[in-house]
């Protein structure tokens, strides 16, 4: 081959590697350019899943079912009945607490009236004892002149005596039933308020053998079946609010420099994938690693100690339209991005807030209407 041959294809091969070396400066160039603008700017774990509310349903009285109303994968709304037990227990409860009550209010009439009866019985102690002594001046003038005997003088004086301690006998026991009773009117005296206040425990046992749906949602988990004993305290079924959902994202701990409370936040989830993208923001990051609160946690003061990155949940509040028009499931996985060009926000999260968080009104009783029951059954009696 000769040199005018050779000298072209050299020339061409050193601008297609010139060129080849270019593009690559180039991409290089540009990809810092995009790291320093954007990948810098953004924290990105695929290590998220959402979280959200598990409300447990439990009984507050024992007894057995008789009815249940909604079953998985159901909405329920707040305050709907979910469960009955058999209210055959709480009725009876109900009706001996009747009695008691009453009882007790008949029971204190009897002591009122023993106040009466007590004062009556001063006043005729004393009435006797004004009689012994109008005796007694009588007969004293008379035991001069030998009129009457000296031992009649003594008997009406031993009468005079006998009316005084009559009177202090019947004055302590009129002071012991003032004790009992004295201050108060009938319906408010302790032993009243007491029968009162358990009737009023019967009758709320009585209506909470319906078991209502403190929240509104989807009943995710059903364990309690027809004729099953019911006990306070025992998990019954399971109801998801599907409106009160975020993401807890776990980042590494080399990840975590830059990340803020209030920093903007995009949430891709598996189960819609890039056609949806929910956003949201951080609004707390845990206090500690998921291995700190494990059952049993790390020992690593060992002699086989390994080193492992350990990562922190960071809580991502979700946008509740966002979430209407596309809901998520407790425990789905998704992919997090985290905005971190701006610092400013605080590192932990934020103070407690004023109003509460979560709050129901559907467990609530009308104890005003089981005390004019109760008020009803006293002026009964």
């Amino acid at each position: 081959m000769s040199t005018e041959t050779t000298k072209p294809t050299d020339n061409k091969r050193k601008t297609v590697l010139a060129a080849i070396t270019l593009a690559f400066i180039a991409a290089g160039i540009a990809y810092a350019a995009y790291y320093e603008i954007v990948l810098s700017k953004v924290q990105e774990t695929d290590n998220a899943y959402v979280g959200g509310n598990l409300v447990t349903l439990s009984s507050q009285v024992t007894g057995n079912v008789t009815e249940i109303r909604a079953d998985e994968t159901q909405m329920v709304q707040a305050g709907a009945p979910l469960i009955k037990l058999d209210a055959a227990d709480a009725d009876i409860a109900l009706a001996q607490a009747d009695a008691r009550l009453g009882a007790a209010v008949r029971q204190q009439r009897q002591r009122y009236a023993d106040v009466a009866q007590y004062d009556a019985t001063v006043a005729l102690r004393k009435l006797e004892l004004k009689n012994a002594e109008g005796d007694l001046a009588r007969r004293k003038p008379l035991a001069a002149d030998h009129t009457v005997s000296g031992e009649e003088v003594e008997h009406a004086r031993q009468a005079v005596d006998t009316a005084r301690a009559a009177i202090a006998v019947a004055q302590k026991q009129e002071a012991a039933a003032q004790a009992a009773v004295g201050g108060v009117a009938l319906a408010q005296h302790p032993a009243v308020q007491a029968a009162r206040a358990d009737y009023v425990q019967a009758w709320l046992a009585a209506r909470r053998n319906t078991i209502v749906a403190p929240v509104s949602g989807y009943v995710a988990k059903r364990s309690v079946q027809i004729g099953a004993r019911a006990t306070p305290g025992t998990a019954l079924m399971a109801i998801v609010p599907l409106e009160q959902l975020w993401v807890d994202a776990n980042f590494k701990e080399s990840e975590l420099r830059d990340i803020r409370v209030g920093q903007p936040a995009k949430v891709e989830a598996d189960m819609y994938g890039s056609k949806v993208e929910f956003h949201g923001r951080v609004v707390g990051l845990s206090a500690g690693t998921g291995s700190a609160f494990s059952l049993l946690p790390a020992q690593n003061a060992s002699g086989n100690w390994i080193k492992v990155v350990q990562r922190l949940p960071v809580r991502i509040a979700l946008d509740p339209q966002e979430l209407k028009q596309h809901p998520l499931r407790i425990g789905l996985s998704t992919t997090v991005s985290v905005d971190i060009s701006k610092t400013d926000g605080p590192v932990l999260g934020l103070a407690m807030p004023q109003n509460p968080v979560y709050a129901t009104s559907t467990l609530s009783q009308p104890l005003q209407r089981a005390g004019a029951e109760a008020d009803a059954i006293i002026a009964r009696n």
